[in-house]
């Protein structure tokens, strides 16, 4: 849909999972923030496959606010999938991206509609104190820290989180990007649109856990590091480069060594190099194999998600 073609109105984008608690909560918040500005909006909660009753507390919220349409995919494809989803079916000049745990609190909604209609095509939000446990603190810095080594571009950090405000020329470039292995934060920033950042409280979770495990995590960093950078690729090559030269300095130490002295027992400094060297072909070859399967998923060119339905098909 081309800007022309829609009115000038709001769309917030929530993926929902593991949150039939908090969707009432979360749509009370989003209204309370929308409705004084007097502007058109609509409020799109999409349903990640969810195990709990999370689609049925949307289909209530959505009979009780025309504004609420929600959309269940026919299973769990990750919150940045979800994310596309939304903003594929989003309508608004301006679209604004939040979780649904209500961390991030929706009353600064108009202060990111200002902040936008000064001329900024994206507008981040940074937390001033991330209120995550130690560990996924930890995590995220050592992770933003491994991927700002290796990508081309650098990340804006841990500190700079999903709820931000896309305008409606930078949701139509963003949905141009066909990646199968996404990452809604990286992806924006590659669009090199005027973006300009807000400072926010980061608040307490509203209800539950974080249904991020640390195994989800680490797959997570690897797609986000991997999609946007090959540079692994090209560090194995240096390594193994490395050791070739180093192979043959050991080779020519062994003949030196040999025409002084002799052959002496080398059981123990063969086995480690043996085993090192096998170690580093074999991290290597993973590290290919990593960028060959992610060639065979992007080839396969199959949609990025399937829609089970949407509220607005019965409601």
């Amino acid at each position: 849909m081309k800007a022309a073609e829609t009115k000038v109105m709001i769309s917030v984008v929530s993926p929902v999972y593991r949150a039939q608690a908090i969707v009432s909560e979360l749509v009370r918040q989003m209204v309370e923030a929308l409705a004084p500005l007097g502007l058109e909006y609509e409020i799109i909660l999409v349903e990640d496959g969810s195990p709990d009753a999370s689609w049925q507390a949307i289909e209530v919220a959505a009979r009780q606010c025309n504004a609420v349409r929600g959309i269940k995919l026919s299973r769990n494809f990750g919150q940045h999938i979800a994310i596309t989803a939304g903003l594929q079916t989003a309508r608004g000049q301006y679209i604004i991206v939040m979780d649904c745990d209500l961390q991030d609190a929706p009353h600064y909604i108009p202060l990111l509609l200002q902040r936008a209609r000064e001329g900024y095509d994206i507008v981040y939000t940074r937390k001033q104190e991330r209120r995550h446990g130690w560990f996924k603190n930890i995590t995220a810095r050592l992770y933003f820290s491994i991927y700002n080594y290796l990508a081309e571009t650098k990340s804006l950090g841990e500190q700079i989180g999903a709820y931000s405000l896309l305008s409606r020329r930078a949701v139509e470039a963003f949905l141009q990007i066909k990646d199968v292995h996404r990452h809604y934060l990286l992806l924006v920033q590659t669009l090199g649109f005027p973006h300009s950042t807000l400072d926010i409280e980061h608040q307490p979770r509203y209800e539950g856990n974080s249904s991020y495990t640390f195994s989800k995590l680490l797959r997570h960093a690897l797609d986000g590091i991997t999609s946007q950078s090959d540079k692994l690729l090209r560090l194995s090559i240096g390594l193994g480069f490395f050791l070739f030269i180093g192979s043959v300095l050991y080779a020519l130490y062994l003949v030196a060594a040999y025409c002084i002295r002799g052959a002496a027992p080398g059981y123990t400094s063969l086995m480690a190099a043996l085993l090192f060297s096998t170690g580093v072909i074999l991290v290597s070859v993973g590290i290919a194999g990593i960028y060959i399967g992610k060639i065979f998923e992007q080839v396969k060119e199959r949609p990025l998600y399937f829609v089970e339905k949407k509220t607005e098909d019965y409601i």
